[in-house]
């Protein structure tokens, strides 16, 4: 990233917390990026990323919240956290709107993300001047 060049990112996050680094990798690109002076337009979690926007993950006292730690920076930089909604119904993610849909119990996405299709990935790919995939990697 060139000092004098602004860039604007989407990010598309596919690795689940806990099992990858690719969501932890993503958040220090993502803190790097807006300190440097960038735009970060969006956070699309696809695949196993999905898990990160579930209000139901709860780690050990003394490991790192990824869950909180991604929703607090995407409130603080009024950053989009979007879920593939096919993605997050397949892994049992679900927001207000599907819980009733699906006549389910309850929901359980962590705000501020929020559930939508892959036009917000689309979105971002012509909203952004750059789209950083991050894998899980098997």
């Amino acid at each position: 990233m060139s000092e004098n060049t602004h860039h604007s990112f989407t990010l598309v996050i596919t690795g689940a917390p806990y099992t990858t680094q690719a969501p932890q990798t993503a958040l220090a690109f993502a803190r790097a990026a807006i300190a440097k002076g960038h735009t970060i337009d969006r956070i699309f979690l696809y695949g196993d990323g999905v898990h990160l926007a579930s209000s139901l993950t709860t780690p050990p006292s003394d490991e790192t919240h990824w869950p909180n730690a991604w929703a607090t920076f995407l409130s603080a930089n009024r950053v989009p956290g979007v879920a593939c909604v096919a993605s997050a119904l397949r892994r049992g993610l679900v927001d207000e709107n599907e819980q009733k849909r699906h006549e389910l119990t309850s929901s359980n996405l962590l705000a501020p993300f929020e559930i939508a299709g892959l036009g917000e990935w689309v979105e971002g790919n012509i909203k952004s001047s750059k789209t950083l995939y991050f894998h899980g990697g098997h």
